[in-house]
């Protein structure tokens, strides 16, 4: 057993060293980078694996559509990325092979489809998700994720920290024993501090009184406790907001109280509980299919859709009728990302005409609704209308 706990000591040790190195990169942070000082801006597009490439095609179509006069004069450029399947991370045994990586950071935003993250069971190795890898290589700490149902008064954003907590060294736990295993959660000063700050900004220029920081610190003590103590501390520089505290079991009950839900504004909240209560709150707009999400950092930006790669519709045939919204809501965040709001705004109205008020095509997954590429013209055809 003693050489068991030594194994496991020194496993622990580089956790903590890899750790305390990421701490002081963060110290040397720059300021965000200011699109509008590009002389080109670099969209990637990386469609990922199972339904992504089908659905990051039609939103990239619609992205192109909506910045045709900015490409045409070279102001926009696409980086079309492949290689970010599992079958190539798989046989390369990495979250994202050293070549797309590379590709990746030529870029200054990313729009990016679902890749598929091998579980317990599944015919693949035990590669990190691509999704946190990239995260964390690009150093995209905010996860940002909007939910808007205005009829039962909820407008929500979630600032959920992405590059710590309980998926920081999710890869990396210890088989101490056959009896025993343990995981790692991370907290920091400067990861809490970044993200606090940019949710507080966040709500201070777009008129919101109430952030609320969510942990589980009267159980998670150290690391929990550390997080909501910092946000509280940041949360006094900004004085004409509310900050209140909530414990995340609570919070998921709260969000279904039709009393309560319409009290929240804005939400700062660890990577797991960040991840889990985003997929509860989709729920109230229709599903994780119509909700998009942004990644933010300061030198990089990824959008995405935040449900899965859906293997099974591939399997069955059915990928052409994949439903393209949580993308195309990505791709709105990515407009609004790069300072391009009047587009942000035209392709978001669009989308409410076409998801919930004239709905004259119908997605459902299957072919008793229409194609995704149907349902991207329908939007295209839209947006020109509002111009």
């Amino acid at each position: 057993m003693e050489q068991q706990v030594q194994q496991a000591l020194a496993r622990f040790e580089a956790v903590v060293r890899d750790q305390l190195a990421r701490v002081e990169r963060m110290k040397q942070d720059k300021d965000f980078i200011d699109y509008s000082q590009l002389p080109t801006l670099v969209i990637g597009i990386c469609g990922g694996d199972g339904i992504g490439p089908v659905i990051t095609h039609e939103a990239e179509r619609v992205l192109r559509f909506l910045l045709a006069d900015e490409v045409a004069a070279g102001r926009v450029t696409f980086k079309e990325i492949d290689g970010l399947t599992i079958e190539r991370r798989a046989a390369e045994n990495k979250a994202i092979p050293d070549d797309v990586l590379a590709e990746l950071k030529t870029c200054h935003v990313i729009l990016k489809g679902p890749t598929t993250t091998p579980r317990a069971g599944d015919p693949w190795p035990n590669v990190e998700s691509a999704n946190v890898a990239m995260r964390k290589e690009l150093d995209l700490f905010a996860n940002v994720r909007p939910v808007k149902v205005p009829e039962q008064g909820i407008d929500w954003t979630f600032f959920r920290e992405n590059t710590e907590g309980g998926y920081a060294v999710g890869s990396q736990g210890v088989h101490v024993t056959d009896d025993l295993a343990v995981d790692f959660t991370v907290t920091t000063t400067q990861g809490t501090e970044r993200i606090a700050r940019l949710a507080y900004e966040y709500a201070r220029k777009n008129g919101k009184t109430r952030v609320s920081v969510i942990t589980k610190a009267n159980v998670i003590k150290t690391t929990d406790g550390k997080f909501l103590k910092l946000c509280k501390a940041i949360g006094e520089e900004y004085p004409e907001i509310t900050t209140d505290d909530w414990y995340i079991d609570i919070t998921t009950a709260k969000l279904i109280d039709p009393k309560r839900r319409t009290d929240f504004q804005v939400f700062v909240l660890p990577n797991l509980y960040g991840d889990i209560i985003t997929d509860e709150a989709a729920e109230f707009q229709g599903g994780v299919g119509t909700a998009g999400s942004g990644n933010i950092g300061k030198r990089y930006a990824m959008f995405e859709a935040i449900h899965g790669s859906a293997p099974r519709m591939v399997a069955e045939g059915r990928a052409q009728y994949a439903d393209p919204c949580s993308m195309l809501r990505a791709t709105v965040m990515l407009l609004s990302h790069i300072g391009r709001q009047t587009q942000a705004d035209r392709l978001a109205r669009a989308l409410d005409i076409c998801m919930f008020e004239e709905k004259k095509l119908t997605i459902t997954g299957r072919d008793t609704g229409c194609t995704c590429e149907a349902f991207g013209q329908y939007v295209m055809d839209t947006v020109a209308k509002l111009a």
